[in-house]
């Protein structure tokens, strides 16, 4: 029986010559028994375990038989010889095993060194409890790897029978005692540098933690010089941030994954983030900018009263001693709040204050992290369906499938400024100062003009019919001569014109002709340099 088995465990095609079988015969003859020709001494071969089975299941007294011809069969002697040999053999082995282990290490990681240890520990506990049944083996060293396990799991959904697809396997994990807890978790992102898009605050994210992978809401920050956690209405660029969500509690230092969805196969599908568990409590604040505006509607020096600032009285207690600040930068504080009209307060300023200045208060304001942990279950859906979970849509998806366009902020828009002109008072300089001024710095505005006595004033001229005449006619006289220079004006701009038109002429002409003799005068400069040249090429030749 055991004999039909034997090569059931072994699975693929072998050889011939690889074959169990045949294998065990070549060792029969090789390792079997043998008889000393010279000595006269019968060698015998062990027997192996599978060979007992066999002979104790076989029938008809086979056992007996081989007991009989063990005890006729002489002792087993082994030679010194051989014995010396093998110790020796041993022992360099041992050795060189050593030798190896010191210096041969330098290519080892701690992932090999943990295999080799782990190895060890399964060689000791398989010499260890090799005689003893599974059933007490497991209770001391618990299951092996390749034991079958039977598992049973209470809670489970029951679409995870009802849906069940094989083409999916299943991993089983475990979590600790305290990872069943929900809460704040702060984490340290980056958003991957493949993804082609920035993250945005408030829209929802899917988170492969751990075991788990659930969707969220997560609110990044960046921690400022001073430690306060700012809030960020999107992620930087090539750049980590902290990051805020409510989620499952999760060991420190466990690295997570993000991604935007997981419905449908996309073709530009990226990993958007990636980042690492930091802390696990609630202690961290973050803040946002909050701008408080008022106006002055009192001014006493440099005390105002301000308005339009806050709603309550209340309000305005929380603020007290708070600094404030104008447009034009004059500082101030808070001092106390008024009776009337409801949120105005009184404020102290360096300076005194217009009515048309504006006042505001700048603070931080904290903000609330979302409780959205919604798992993800694309898992438990019908076979084909699993890759049409949506969850929670984004801002953006929701305006693009509902066709809602972005409108602009009228506030945000661009306006044409219209500023009136400010009249500012007149500089006053008491005279005690003036007089100690130099000359330079005294005041030399002349006293405004009074109206023009009336004795003064220039009478008015009635003239008569006869002098009215007279001045008509010096009129259209001088009427005429003004036409006439203009006339005799425009003349003489156009004579000049042609003049100059002629001038120009006359000095192309000129420079024309100067440029034709300077050629000439060039030419024959030229020419006359050749000449000289050649001569006393010619007188050199002769000397030679």
């Amino acid at each position: 029986m055991l004999a039909s088995i034997r090569d059931c465990f072994v699975t693929g095609k072998w050889e011939g010559d690889k074959d169990a079988t045949t294998l065990l015969k070549e060792d029969d003859e090789l390792y079997g028994d043998f008889e000393d020709l010279e000595t006269g001494e019968v060698h015998r071969a062990k027997p192996r375990q599978g060979d007992e089975g066999e002979d104790d299941d076989d029938d008809g007294g086979s056992g007996d038989d081989a007991e009989n011809e063990e005890e006729e069969a002489p002792l087993v002697k082994f030679d010194d010889e051989e014995a010396q040999k093998n110790k020796r053999l041993e022992k360099k082995r041992r050795l060189k095993e050593r030798f190896d282990a010191e210096y041969d290490d330098g290519d080892a990681t701690y992932f090999d060194d943990l295999k080799e240890e782990m190895q060890k520990q399964a060689e000791l506990n398989r010499t260890e409890f090799e005689g003893m049944d599974d059933e007490s083996r497991v209770q001391y060293e618990g299951f092996r790897p390749g034991m079958y396990v039977r598992l049973e799991i209470p809670g489970l959904p029951c679409e995870f029978v009802t849906n069940f697809d094989p083409h999916y396997p299943i991993i089983l994990g475990g979590l600790g005692a305290s990872e069943g807890n929900i809460g704040y978790l702060q984490m340290r992102l980056k958003k991957h540098r493949w993804y082609n898009r920035i993250l945005k605050t408030r829209d929802p994210l899917i988170l492969s933690l751990g075991w788990r992978r659930f969707q969220t809401i997560p609110l990044y920050h960046i921690e400022d010089h001073n430690g306060r956690h700012r809030l960020l209405k999107y992620t930087p660029e090539h750049m980590h941030c902290g990051a805020s969500i409510w989620g499952p509690i999760t060991p420190q230092g466990t690295g997570f994954l993000a991604v935007q969805s997981v419905a449908g196969t996309q073709a530009k599908f990226r990993i958007a983030a990636t980042g690492v568990v930091l802390d696990l409590d609630k202690s961290m604040t973050v803040v946002k900018k909050l701008k408080l505006i008022g106006y002055p509607y009192k001014i006493f020096k440099n005390t105002c009263f301000i308005q339009g600032m806050f709603n309550t009285v209340l309000e305005v207690a929380k603020f007290e001693g708070a600094s404030i600040r104008t447009v034009s930068g004059i500082k101030g504080q808070i001092k106390k709040a008024l009776r009337t009209p409801p949120g105005a307060f009184r404020a102290t300023f360096e300076d005194r204050l217009l009515m048309s200045d504006i006042v505001f208060l700048r603070s931080w304001y904290p903000v609330l992290v979302p409780q959205l942990y919604n798992p993800v279950t694309s898992l438990l859906m019908p076979a084909g369906q699993k890759d049409m979970w949506t969850g929670m849509r984004t801002l953006g998806q929701i305006k693009h499938d509902l066709g809602i366009q972005n409108k602009p902020n009228q506030d945000s828009l661009y306006k044409p400024v219209l500023r009136q002109k400010r009249h500012f008072n007149p500089l006053h300089i008491p005279k005690e100062l003036q007089k100690a001024l130099p000359f330079k710095s005294k005041p030399k505005l002349r006293a405004a003009k009074g109206p023009t006595p009336r004795d003064l004033r220039r009478p008015a001229v009635v003239r008569e019919p006869h002098e009215r005449k007279v001045a008509a006619l010096l009129s259209a006289l001088s009427t005429i001569y003004a036409h006439k220079n203009k006339k005799a004006q425009a003349e003489q701009h156009a004579k000049h014109r042609d003049f100059l038109k002629q001038r120009e002429k006359q000095e192309a002409e000129k420079q024309k002709r100067q440029r034709e003799e300077r050629k000439k005068v060039y030419r024959a400069m030229g020419q006359k340099e050749q000449k000289k040249l050649k001569s006393s090429l010619k007188g050199t030749s002769k000397d030679d």
